[in-house]
Formats: C-alpha cells, sequence, structure tokens
C-alpha cells in the first residue's frame, strides 16, 4: 500500500513540475521589453561577454546564437564590440517601426566622442524582444577595426 501512495506522490509532484514556467532569466533568451533588449546589449558590449550578446542579439525567430555557425556569431559580436565599446550610453526616445519592431534612439558616448544610432528591436518566440539591428553606420567613428 505504501509504494502506490508513494508512486501516486511521485506523479503528482512530475505533474506539478512539468507545468512550472522558468523562472525570468532563466532559461529565457531575449529581453522582456524592447529597451531591456538595448540595454542587455549594450551592457554586454560593456563586459565583452559574447555569451550575453548572443541571446539578446537576434530576429523574429529568436537569437542569434541559435540562427548561425558558431565561428561567424563570435566574429560578428567581436566586430559589434569594437564599434559599440563605450563610456555611458542613453535612450533618448522609443517608437514604433514598421512590422511591429521598435525604434529606439541611443545616445553612445567614448570619450569626446558621441553617436546617435537607430536600434531596431523584434518580438521573437515567447513575446521577448531581440536587437535585430543596431544602426552599426552610425558607429563608424566609433569602430576599432
Amino acid at each position: 500500500m505504501k509504494s502506490w501512495k508513494l508512486l501516486g506522490l511521485l506523479v503528482i509532484v512530475s505533474v506539478a513540475a512539468c507545468g512550472r514556467k522558468p523562472a525570468p532569466g532563466v532559461a529565457l533568451t531575449g529581453a522582456a521589453a524592447p529597451r531591456l533588449a538595448v540595454e542587455q546589449f549594450m551592457s554586454a558590449v560593456k563586459a565583452q561577454d559574447l555569451q550575453a550578446m548572443s541571446v539578446v542579439w537576434g530576429t523574429d525567430k529568436g537569437p542569434a546564437r541559435d540562427q548561425m555557425e558558431r565561428d561567424e556569431l563570435e566574429k560578428r559580436e567581436i566586430i559589434m564590440q569594437g564599434c559599440y565599446d563605450h563610456d555611458r550610453f542613453r535612450i533618448l526616445e522609443e517608437g514604433p517601426a514598421p512590422s511591429g519592431e521598435r525604434v529606439l534612439r541611443v545616445e553612445v558616448s567614448r570619450g569626446t566622442k558621441t553617436a546617435t544610432p537607430a536600434f531596431m528591436v523584434v518580438q521573437g518566440p515567447s513575446e521577448r524582444w531581440y536587437v535585430r539591428d543596431a544602426g552599426i553606420t552610425a558607429m563608424r567613428e566609433f569602430c576599432k577595426l
């Protein structure tokens, strides 16, 4: 009789565990909001954290890390780090863009240089937001290539 009770308890615990959603920030890529996607991207650049960049940079299909070969991903991220390395940044404004995307104008400063790229942010799987385009042409003077 005890084994039936134990089996029943295990089934209940297993079913309950399967229905749980992951805690916020755990096992989820992207960001909960467009502004957070940009903030996380810029924080990852500052920390030189390729892994953190790869989970917030992407498309409507999800993070870049799941869409390209690792070598190619890392090469692109290293280039972006060289261009977006900053002393400080601030989001100036956010607005709608075509196809449900959001555009965020961001003031990026390093030393005496300042640039204002337009970040295009798109919603992907699980209603998470990804930096699709960081307006790299505006960062030309910042790029360390």
